[in-house]
């Protein structure tokens, strides 16, 4: 497919599917905000909680869309998602931002999970990033700061997961009920990385360069393995791995987001360091890849057992993380992965009856109806992000 069709495709897809799914189904204006969940038979359940994920999600995205494309629309939800996310979800009298809000934006689970936070500061940054507005840059620093004073290990290093409201110490730091109960996680890592680079962006602080450089040489140096390639997911405070487990999705998307920090660095010393990591981890998560051009979910090594549901955001991803091997690698093969990868979601991931995409189709090809199709964790982000990354990024002549 000639590079410029490829763009149209995916401009097409973020313009007239998956953006207007948010703008017309999911602006809540009867409590304010968004509504927490539309399930995957399309019914919309409007006394849903609240998550800060989708709030700062959808932040992002809009945000993002904005800055790329500047039409009002966008612009409006990206100010609504603003708004409800500094009025509501940020702890005005502990700082950070709360889990979840019950329906009518009143704090339900008041927990601090650092990844959340992350999000926030991911939205936030994009937000002041596309309009230059002062109060999303000054609430985006603010929780730069909490993570760092109170999720920070300065004895081991890394960021722990979670803490109370008063950021004590929680006994279950889990982000969801599938992931284990551990103090540091690569999920959160990465999800730190991501904002912090953002964040960056717009905010040339030396603390953050320095503490985004160092979280770079945390995957390198403590999260990526070597010897498979991959990146371990769960360890204790001293960085012991707990759990034998791969996550192919995240392997590709950390492969470009790593990346993606260091090149906004600018430190050619690291850089000459993580590039040839990046292409082993992306390697490695090709084994992920199936003969349709989709990726599965997962490998639980210590149960020899394989998640072979082919998941909307490892989808995703697996197009974004070989199109970044394309453009600073010049590999043709890993641009045919990421054909390979799109064509498959043209198949079988869109709705093209409602909107937006399935959560995950299995393997023998069956829609999954039971998981949602926006809501706390199902956003615009993943494949609104894949589709913006593919119009912005510039190929190889």
């Amino acid at each position: 497919m000639d590079r410029a069709v490829l763009k149209e495709e995916v401009r097409e897809e973020l313009e007239k599917n998956i953006l207007p799914y948010w703008i017309n189904k999911m602006q809540d204006e009867v409590n304010g905000g968004f509504y927490g969940r539309i399930t995957g038979e399309e019914m919309l359940m409007p006394d849903a909680e609240k998550g800060a994920i989708l709030n700062a999600r959808i932040l992002w995205t809009f945000s993002a869309a904005y800055r790329l494309l500047r039409k009002e629309e966008y612009l409006a939800m990206a100010t609504r998602a603003k708004r409800y996310l500094i009025d509501h979800f940020y702890d005005k009298e502990f700082g950070g931002i709360y889990w979840s809000l019950d329906y009518k934006g009143n704090p339900l689970d008041t927990k601090k999970q650092i990844y959340a936070i992350g999000f926030a500061i991911y939205g936030l940054s994009e937000y002041h990033r596309a309009t230059g507005d002062a109060e999303a840059l000054t609430y985006a620093i603010h929780l730069f700061e909490s993570i760092e004073q109170h999720s920070f290990d300065p004895l081991n290093n890394g960021y722990c997961e979670a803490l109370t409201r008063e950021w004590g110490e929680i006994a279950d730091m889990r982000l969801s009920e599938k992931d284990e109960n551990e103090r540091k996680t690569m999920n959160t890592h990465l999800h730190i990385l991501e904002p912090y680079a953002n964040l960056y962006r717009v905010w040339k602080d030396d603390r953050l360069r320095h503490q985004l450089h160092n979280l770079v040489e945390i995957f390198i140096d403590k999260i990526w393995d070597p010897n498979t390639g991959h990146l371990n997911l769960f360890f204790d405070d001293n960085w012991n791995n707990k759990y034998h487990i791969i996550s192919y999705g995240h392997d590709i998307e950390a492969s470009w987001l790593i990346h993606e920090a260091a090149l906004l660095l600018k430190d050619e010393k690291l850089l000459a360091k993580v590039e040839p990591v990046v292409k082993q981890i992306a390697v490695a998560a090709d084994e992920g890849l199936m003969p349709d051009g989709s990726m599965i979910y997962e490998f639980f090594a210590d149960k020899s057992s394989t998640d072979t549901d082919r998941h909307w955001w490892v989808q995703a991803e697996n197009v974004v993380g070989h199109i970044n091997l394309y453009q600073y690698f010049c590999d043709e093969n890993a641009y045919e992965i990421a054909l390979n990868g799109w064509n498959f979601i043209k198949r079988y991931l869109i709705d093209e009856a409602n909107g937006e995409w399935w959560w995950s189709i299995s393997a023998d090809g069956k829609v999954n109806r039971g998981d949602d199709k926006a809501g706390f964790w199902k956003c615009p982000y993943h494949n609104g992000r894949m589709c913006m990354e593919l119009i912005e990024r510039n190929f190889p002549e």
